[in-house]
């Protein structure tokens, strides 16, 4: 029997599904198929307009004349990516981002399968901690988290990014974790025991592995967090050899002469790294390691 049904209800086939949707009127079908399709060139025509602009010269990309691309050159690339410190502002971010998604990985993973698990002394305490932190926007917490790193002597320093960035992750990706630690049954925690595994061992060997979908959500919001924030790095970063992508970028936007031909190619570069860590973050979230992970 299916789960949600009752004996006198029966689980809904292929065939009831094609019937429902045969019943739906021409009308009807092409409402649904032309809002959908407005809002996939609505959510797409920014992404193409600014992947057209990067290949158009200056005087195309600042003219009032709508076009697809006049003159195509890849000039503005190359200015971007010989002229101007944006390889140096390429692997700053690279470095930041990387070590926020590795320490904020083992923070949350650790974190969540310690809330999930365990009853320990401020256990209550400690989650609504980390919701109240999802609180307060960011703005109002660099001031305090500015001297914090004065005080350290981190000022212009990677390690300010990367802990000022873990501050972000770690408490909403510690409650995504909790909860799918929570799915994972405690069955597979007690025969791992059994066969003489201790807590850290088979949180190691046994529900990591399980647990990839979730790391890789876990990874790829990590990643995005420092890959594309600029208010911390603009507070925190002075010399422009340490800048990264996001705050280096904005040099394109003088106060009177913006350089739109090269913002948009910049912007186009940093997009492909992101792009990598979605699409093998993807390749983990369909997969459904946790089927069967318990014997009937």
């Amino acid at each position: 029997m299916a789960p949600g049904t009752t004996a006198g209800q029966s689980a809904p086939t292929p065939q009831t599904n094609k019937q429902s949707r045969a019943k739906r009127s021409p009308l009807a079908s092409l409402g649904l198929h032309a809002t959908l399709i407005g809002a996939s060139l609505i959510a797409v025509f920014p992404i193409a307009w600014v992947v057209l602009s990067s290949f158009k010269p200056k005087q195309w990309v600042q003219s009032s004349e709508l076009s697809l691309v006049k003159e195509p050159t890849l000039g503005n690339y190359e200015y971007v990516l010989f002229e101007t410190n944006f390889p140096t502002w390429m692997l700053n971010s690279v470095i930041i981002a990387l070590c926020t998604m590795v320490i904020g990985i083992l923070m949350s993973a650790t974190t969540g399968y310690a809330l999930s698990r365990f009853n320990f002394p401020g256990r209550r305490k400690l989650m609504m901690v980390f919701l109240v932190t999802q609180m307060f926007p960011v703005a109002i917490l660099i001031v305090p988290i500015y001297q914090i790193m004065a005080t350290l002597g981190l000022i212009n320093t990677h390690a300010s990014l990367v802990i000022a960035y873990l501050t972000i992750a770690v408490p909403f990706c510690s409650w995504m974790l909790k909860g799918y630690f929570d799915s994972i049954p405690t069955s597979l925690d007690e025969a791992a025991s059994i066969d003489g595994c201790g807590p850290f061992q088979t949180f190691w060997r046994v529900i990591m592995p399980l647990a990839r979908p979730g790391i890789a959500v876990t990874a790829f919001y990590t990643f995005l967090t420092a890959w594309g924030e600029v208010a911390y790095a603009s507070a925190f970063i002075q010399t422009d050899d340490r800048f990264t992508l996001a705050y280096g970028m904005q040099q394109f936007v003088p106060q009177f002469n913006a350089q739109w031909e090269y913002l948009t190619a910049a912007a186009v570069l940093v997009t492909v790294p992101a792009g990598l860590v979605f699409l093998y973050a993807q390749r983990h979230l369909v997969s459904g390691l946790t089927a069967g992970g318990t014997k009937g």
